[in-house]
Protein backbone atom coordinates (compact mmCIF):
# COMPACT_ATOMS: atom_id res chain seq x y z
CA UNK A 1 0.00 0.00 0.00
CA UNK A 2 1.26 3.01 -0.77
CA UNK A 3 2.36 6.27 1.53
CA UNK A 4 1.41 9.49 1.67
CA UNK A 5 4.03 12.28 2.08
CA UNK A 6 3.57 15.68 2.60
CA UNK A 7 6.07 17.97 1.30
CA UNK A 8 6.93 21.67 0.95
CA UNK A 9 9.03 24.65 0.51
CA UNK A 10 11.08 26.06 2.83
CA UNK A 11 8.89 28.99 3.21
CA UNK A 12 6.57 27.23 5.90
CA UNK A 13 9.07 28.41 8.30
CA UNK A 14 8.03 25.37 10.70
CA UNK A 15 10.72 24.72 13.52
CA UNK A 16 13.14 22.01 12.79
CA UNK A 17 11.68 20.08 15.71
CA UNK A 18 8.13 20.01 13.91
CA UNK A 19 9.60 19.18 10.57
CA UNK A 20 11.31 16.22 11.93
CA UNK A 21 8.70 14.89 14.25
CA UNK A 22 6.16 14.31 11.61
CA UNK A 23 9.02 13.47 8.56
CA UNK A 24 8.07 16.61 6.32
CA UNK A 25 10.50 17.11 3.38
CA UNK A 26 10.98 20.49 2.53
CA UNK A 27 12.84 21.87 -0.68
CA UNK A 28 14.93 25.13 -0.63
CA UNK A 29 14.70 28.48 -1.92
CA UNK A 30 17.80 29.89 -3.52
CA UNK A 31 19.71 33.37 -2.11
CA UNK A 32 22.07 35.09 -4.53
CA UNK A 33 23.86 37.19 -2.91
CA UNK A 34 27.32 38.82 -3.83
CA UNK A 35 27.40 36.69 -7.25
CA UNK A 36 27.07 33.67 -4.76
CA UNK A 37 24.36 31.28 -4.55
CA UNK A 38 23.16 29.61 -1.04
CA UNK A 39 20.17 27.33 -0.27
CA UNK A 40 17.73 29.09 2.23
CA UNK A 41 18.58 28.13 5.75
CA UNK A 42 20.86 25.45 4.95
CA UNK A 43 24.38 27.67 4.34
CA UNK A 44 22.52 31.00 4.76
CA UNK A 45 20.60 32.55 7.58
CA UNK A 46 18.79 35.58 7.82
CA UNK A 47 21.43 37.30 10.50
CA UNK A 48 23.71 36.93 7.76
CA UNK A 49 21.54 38.68 5.25
CA UNK A 50 20.86 41.50 8.02
CA UNK A 51 24.47 41.87 8.42
CA UNK A 52 25.60 42.15 4.82
CA UNK A 53 22.97 45.04 4.20
CA UNK A 54 24.18 46.98 7.09
CA UNK A 55 27.47 46.35 6.17
CA UNK A 56 26.85 47.00 1.81
CA UNK A 57 23.56 47.84 1.56
CA UNK A 58 23.06 44.95 -0.64
CA UNK A 59 20.06 42.88 -0.21
CA UNK A 60 20.05 39.10 -1.87
CA UNK A 61 18.03 38.10 -4.78
CA UNK A 62 15.79 34.65 -4.02
CA UNK A 63 15.18 32.48 -6.89
CA UNK A 64 11.90 29.78 -7.29
CA UNK A 65 12.31 26.37 -7.24
CA UNK A 66 12.46 25.24 -10.89
CA UNK A 67 11.18 22.54 -12.43
CA UNK A 68 14.45 20.60 -12.61
CA UNK A 69 14.55 21.17 -8.54
CA UNK A 70 11.42 19.72 -7.75
CA UNK A 71 12.11 16.55 -10.45
CA UNK A 72 14.75 15.30 -8.59
CA UNK A 73 12.76 16.09 -5.49
CA UNK A 74 9.98 13.98 -6.16
CA UNK A 75 11.36 11.65 -7.86
CA UNK A 76 13.15 9.35 -5.17
CA UNK A 77 10.44 9.69 -3.15
CA UNK A 78 7.69 8.14 -5.73
CA UNK A 79 10.36 5.65 -6.36
CA UNK A 80 10.20 4.20 -2.91
CA UNK A 81 6.01 3.85 -3.88
CA UNK A 82 4.54 7.31 -1.71
CA UNK A 83 2.41 9.54 -3.11
CA UNK A 84 3.14 13.21 -2.82
CA UNK A 85 1.02 16.34 -1.07
CA UNK A 86 3.79 19.45 -1.78
CA UNK A 87 2.84 22.43 -0.02
CA UNK A 88 4.01 25.67 -2.00
CA UNK A 89 4.15 29.43 -1.22
CA UNK A 90 1.00 31.54 -2.70
CA UNK A 91 1.34 31.57 -6.24
CA UNK A 92 1.24 35.49 -6.01
CA UNK A 93 4.15 35.76 -4.69
CA UNK A 94 6.21 32.87 -6.54
CA UNK A 95 6.59 31.40 -9.65
CA UNK A 96 7.57 28.12 -8.10
CA UNK A 97 3.59 26.67 -7.66
CA UNK A 98 3.75 26.88 -11.34
CA UNK A 99 6.83 25.02 -11.59
CA UNK A 100 5.76 22.35 -9.28
CA UNK A 101 2.34 21.95 -11.24
CA UNK A 102 4.54 21.15 -14.34
CA UNK A 103 7.06 18.78 -12.65
CA UNK A 104 3.83 17.38 -11.50
CA UNK A 105 2.46 16.76 -15.10
CA UNK A 106 5.64 14.96 -15.95
CA UNK A 107 5.23 12.41 -13.12
CA UNK A 108 2.56 10.70 -10.99
CA UNK A 109 1.23 10.50 -7.86
CA UNK A 110 2.15 14.19 -6.87
CA UNK A 111 -0.29 17.04 -5.86
CA UNK A 112 0.83 20.50 -5.53
CA UNK A 113 -1.14 22.75 -3.21
CA UNK A 114 -1.38 26.75 -3.59
CA UNK A 115 -1.47 27.69 0.08
CA UNK A 116 -2.23 31.13 -0.59
CA UNK A 117 0.10 31.96 1.93
CA UNK A 118 3.61 32.25 3.40
CA UNK A 119 6.07 31.40 6.28
CA UNK A 120 4.19 30.28 9.15
CA UNK A 121 0.40 30.25 7.59
CA UNK A 122 1.90 27.90 4.90
CA UNK A 123 3.11 25.82 7.69
CA UNK A 124 -0.37 25.82 9.22
CA UNK A 125 -1.22 23.90 6.50
CA UNK A 126 1.56 21.56 6.36
CA UNK A 127 0.22 20.28 9.65
CA UNK A 128 -3.17 20.62 8.56
CA UNK A 129 -1.96 18.10 5.68
CA UNK A 130 -0.48 15.93 8.34
CA UNK A 131 -3.05 15.64 10.77
CA UNK A 132 -5.61 14.64 7.35
CA UNK A 133 -3.01 11.60 6.35
CA UNK A 134 -3.28 10.56 10.06
CA UNK A 135 -7.01 10.15 9.70
CA UNK A 136 -6.46 7.75 6.75
CA UNK A 137 -7.86 9.65 4.36
CA UNK A 138 -7.04 9.53 0.56
CA UNK A 139 -5.41 12.12 -1.68
CA UNK A 140 -8.47 12.94 -3.05
CA UNK A 141 -10.22 14.17 -0.39
CA UNK A 142 -7.16 15.88 1.91
CA UNK A 143 -6.30 17.99 -1.24
CA UNK A 144 -10.20 18.78 -1.60
CA UNK A 145 -9.53 19.99 1.86
CA UNK A 146 -6.66 21.76 1.69
CA UNK A 147 -7.52 24.11 -0.53
CA UNK A 148 -10.77 24.67 1.48
CA UNK A 149 -8.75 25.13 4.14
CA UNK A 150 -6.91 28.02 3.09
CA UNK A 151 -9.42 30.73 3.54
CA UNK A 152 -8.84 29.26 7.48
CA UNK A 153 -5.46 30.34 8.09
CA UNK A 154 -4.78 33.67 8.67
CA UNK A 155 -1.53 35.73 8.33
CA UNK A 156 0.04 38.61 8.94
CA UNK A 157 3.60 40.72 9.64
CA UNK A 158 3.95 44.00 11.52
CA UNK A 159 7.56 45.66 10.88
CA UNK A 160 10.10 47.82 12.31
CA UNK A 161 11.36 49.64 9.47
CA UNK A 162 10.36 50.13 5.52
CA UNK A 163 14.27 49.87 4.46
CA UNK A 164 13.83 46.35 3.42
CA UNK A 165 10.94 47.12 1.33
CA UNK A 166 12.44 49.88 0.01
CA UNK A 167 15.96 48.25 -1.10
CA UNK A 168 13.62 45.59 -2.55
CA UNK A 169 11.81 48.10 -4.73
CA UNK A 170 8.68 47.03 -3.42
CA UNK A 171 7.80 50.52 -1.71
CA UNK A 172 8.93 54.36 -2.15
CA UNK A 173 11.62 56.53 -0.83
CA UNK A 174 9.37 58.65 0.27
CA UNK A 175 7.41 56.04 1.82
CA UNK A 176 10.54 54.59 3.62
CA UNK A 177 12.01 57.65 5.05
CA UNK A 178 7.92 58.96 5.87
CA UNK A 179 7.92 55.99 7.78
CA UNK A 180 11.23 55.46 10.27
CA UNK A 181 10.38 59.55 10.71
CA UNK A 182 6.97 59.36 12.01
CA UNK A 183 7.86 55.76 13.54
CA UNK A 184 5.18 54.11 12.00
CA UNK A 185 5.14 50.48 12.00
CA UNK A 186 3.22 49.09 9.10
CA UNK A 187 1.47 45.69 9.18
CA UNK A 188 1.41 43.54 5.79
CA UNK A 189 -1.68 41.21 5.68
CA UNK A 190 -1.72 37.97 3.10
CA UNK A 191 -5.23 37.90 1.80
CA UNK A 192 -5.37 34.01 1.61
CA UNK A 193 -8.95 34.41 -0.86
CA UNK A 194 -6.45 35.53 -3.39
CA UNK A 195 -3.43 33.45 -3.85
CA UNK A 196 -1.40 35.13 -0.98
CA UNK A 197 -1.02 38.32 -2.34
CA UNK A 198 0.15 41.33 0.61
CA UNK A 199 -1.70 43.84 1.22
CA UNK A 200 -1.67 47.16 3.96
CA UNK A 201 -3.22 46.60 6.93
CA UNK A 202 -2.80 48.98 9.99
CA UNK A 203 -0.42 51.44 10.52
CA UNK A 204 0.55 52.16 14.17
CA UNK A 205 3.30 54.60 15.99
CA UNK A 206 5.23 54.19 18.67
CA UNK A 207 8.18 52.09 19.12
CA UNK A 208 7.86 48.13 18.04
CA UNK A 209 7.85 47.30 21.36
CA UNK A 210 4.36 49.82 22.75
CA UNK A 211 3.26 48.56 18.70
CA UNK A 212 3.19 44.63 19.42
CA UNK A 213 0.83 44.11 21.83
CA UNK A 214 -2.02 46.55 19.96
CA UNK A 215 -1.20 44.72 16.76
CA UNK A 216 -1.66 41.26 18.47
CA UNK A 217 -4.53 42.27 20.36
CA UNK A 218 -6.29 43.45 16.83
CA UNK A 219 -5.32 40.81 14.98
CA UNK A 220 -6.58 37.94 17.13
CA UNK A 221 -10.37 40.38 17.74
CA UNK A 222 -10.48 40.29 13.93
CA UNK A 223 -11.82 36.59 14.27
CA UNK A 224 -13.92 34.10 16.51
CA UNK A 225 -13.14 30.24 16.71
CA UNK A 226 -9.32 30.83 17.26
CA UNK A 227 -7.78 27.45 17.24
CA UNK A 228 -5.85 27.44 20.48
CA UNK A 229 -3.94 24.53 19.58
CA UNK A 230 -1.62 26.12 16.66
CA UNK A 231 -0.73 29.90 17.32
CA UNK A 232 2.46 30.68 15.54
CA UNK A 233 5.02 33.76 16.35
CA UNK A 234 7.54 34.15 13.36
CA UNK A 235 10.25 36.66 13.59
CA UNK A 236 12.96 38.05 12.18
CA UNK A 237 16.09 39.94 13.95
CA UNK A 238 13.74 40.05 16.90
CA UNK A 239 15.27 40.52 20.84
CA UNK A 240 13.73 38.35 23.76
CA UNK A 241 11.73 40.99 25.11
CA UNK A 242 9.83 41.78 22.41
CA UNK A 243 8.75 37.61 21.70
CA UNK A 244 8.04 37.77 25.53
CA UNK A 245 5.78 41.22 25.16
CA UNK A 246 4.29 39.06 22.22
CA UNK A 247 3.64 35.53 24.49
CA UNK A 248 2.09 37.82 27.22
CA UNK A 249 -0.36 39.47 24.99
CA UNK A 250 -1.88 36.36 23.65
CA UNK A 251 -1.47 34.19 27.06
CA UNK A 252 -3.27 37.00 28.37
CA UNK A 253 -6.25 36.93 25.52
CA UNK A 254 -5.93 32.97 25.68
CA UNK A 255 -4.24 31.06 28.51
CA UNK A 256 -4.07 28.15 27.40
CA UNK A 257 -3.06 28.73 24.21
CA UNK A 258 -0.29 26.46 22.49
CA UNK A 259 2.17 29.01 21.14
CA UNK A 260 4.80 27.62 18.58
CA UNK A 261 8.19 30.07 17.90
CA UNK A 262 9.83 29.72 14.49
CA UNK A 263 12.42 32.36 12.69
CA UNK A 264 11.76 33.31 9.42
CA UNK A 265 13.35 31.85 6.46
CA UNK A 266 15.82 33.98 4.43
CA UNK A 267 13.86 34.19 1.74
CA UNK A 268 10.77 36.37 3.93
CA UNK A 269 13.66 37.97 6.29
CA UNK A 270 15.16 39.31 3.15
CA UNK A 271 11.79 41.55 2.23
CA UNK A 272 10.57 42.03 5.81
CA UNK A 273 14.06 42.98 7.37
CA UNK A 274 15.11 42.47 11.47
CA UNK A 275 12.36 43.36 14.12
CA UNK A 276 9.52 41.78 12.60
CA UNK A 277 7.07 40.01 14.25
CA UNK A 278 4.80 37.54 12.40
CA UNK A 279 0.70 36.07 14.07
CA UNK A 280 -0.26 33.09 12.11
CA UNK A 281 -3.41 30.96 13.10
CA UNK A 282 -6.15 29.15 11.90
CA UNK A 283 -9.77 29.31 12.15
CA UNK A 284 -12.31 26.56 13.13
CA UNK A 285 -15.39 26.12 10.83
Amino acid sequence: MSKIIITADSTCDLPLEIVDRYSIKTYPYTIILNEKSYKDNVDISPEEIFDNYYKEGILPKTSSINVGEYIEFFKPLLDEGNKIIHINLGSSLSSSYQNALIAASTLDNVYPIDSSNLSSGTGLLVLKAVELVEKGLDVDEIVTMLKDHTKNVHSSFVLDTLDFLFAGGRVSKLTSVGSTMLKIKPVIEVNNTDNGSMTSGIKYRGSIEKVIPKYIMDKLAQHENINQDKIFIAQAGLDEKCLKIATDTIKNIYPSSNIIYTTASCTISSHCGPKTLGLFFETLK
